[in-house]
């Protein structure tokens, strides 16, 4: 306001400026406060890549161990002659 109490009146470029200035300065709030919030939440994370590994190893040698044991089952000659028997009793149907 100037002495004479009358309204100070901008001109529309001016608006067009401060509405830029306000857009920019919104942006660079919303991206500060995305940067606090992700240091916020790794500060308070739980680290767990050392559970994981050590699960991920714990079920490969369980499925290791699993595998042995159906090569060795596959192997065996009771296993061959059922399995013969039943490709056979398959063929004949069909």
């Amino acid at each position: 306001m100037n002495d004479n109490n009358e309204m100070m009146t901008l001109e529309p470029s001016v608006w067009g400026t401060v509405r830029v200035r306000l857009s920019h300065a919104s942006e660079l709030i919303r991206g500060r406060a995305c940067v606090a919030d992700a240091r916020v939440r790794t500060f308070f994370a739980q680290p767990d890549e050392g559970a994981a590994t050590a699960e991920y190893a714990v079920v490969l040698v369980a499925a290791t161990g699993f595998g042995a044991v159906l090569v060795a089952l596959l192997k065996s000659g009771a296993v061959k002659e059922l399995l013969k028997a039943l490709i056979t009793k398959a063929l004949k149907m069909a």
